[in-house]
């Protein structure tokens, strides 16, 4: 079974210090009905060695959008990946059909922000093959090996993740959502209070924006669990209007 002809492209943005690998279970599923890619962010996975830039970040969103030659995506954005797919959506709106804004509900403006300046910190104080032994064993235990293994694979972009969240930290509060001109779904792990701290806010500064959690998980929500996220997304993906 190949995509059919109407079929929404879906290009999946990935979250802090991972890769495209992130989203091996959702590509895997959804590849039959739809035409689907996931891109590495500059400094991350393949483009390790490339610098970070917001600007940079949303090029190579249209550039995935551009590849599946299908028209206006679907862009499906987790955490960073969230916050980048938003401000793709102010620079790109002729190449947006929809957005899953996952993990990237909350506002990184004011004092709500100092956990991720403290963290942007804290980072580049340790060791890279420390964190990088740290995230391996936890990934492991939380997670069976044909979800994380993927990314455990591509590795970590620790290096960028300052540079990363120096530009997103003051950027986005929901007031953000009204340049968005195309259908939302907010899709939260239920427990992922951080970061599900803004969502009714998000969801009010839009007209066509809605929620819906992830029962029972966390801040990696396609991670705890894949078959829900999945779903949740096909729905969304089902449900756009067509191209006009």
């Amino acid at each position: 079974m190949t995509a059919a002809a109407d079929a929404v492209p879906i290009v999946f943005v990935h979250g802090t210090r991972f890769s495209a690998g992130q989203w091996s279970m959702q590509l895997a599923a959804l590849r039959e009905e739809f035409p689907v890619a996931a891109i590495d962010l500059p400094g991350h996975g393949e483009r390790s060695a490339q610098p970070w830039s917001l600007s940079a970040a949303t090029e190579i969103i249209a550039s995935a959008v551009d590849s599946l030659d299908r028209g206006p995506a679907l862009v499906v954005g987790h955490s960073l990946g969230g916050y980048v797919s938003l401000e793709f959506a102010r620079r790109y709106p002729e190449q947006l059909r929809g957005m899953v804004l996952a993990g990237a509900s909350a506002s990184t403006r004011g004092f709500r922000a100092m956990p991720y300046r403290w963290l942007a910190g804290l980072v580049p104080r340790m060791p890279a093959d420390r964190l990088t032994r740290w995230n391996d064993r936890l990934l492991r235990r939380l997670y069976p090996p044909e979800v994380v293994e993927a990314t455990i694979r591509s590795g970590y972009a620790f290096h960028t993740l300052p540079a990363a969240w120096h530009e997103i930290l003051g950027r986005y509060d929901a007031d953000v959502m009204r340049q968005v001109k195309v259908p939302v779904l907010i899709l939260n792990g239920e427990k992922d209070a951080v970061f599900r701290a803004g969502e009714a806010d998000f969801a009010r500064a839009h007209p066509h924006a809605r929620v819906e959690l992830v029962p029972r998980a966390r801040h990696l929500a396609n991670f705890d669990d894949p078959t829900a996220f999945t779903d949740a997304v096909r729905r969304f993906a089902r449900q756009l209007p067509a191209v006009s």
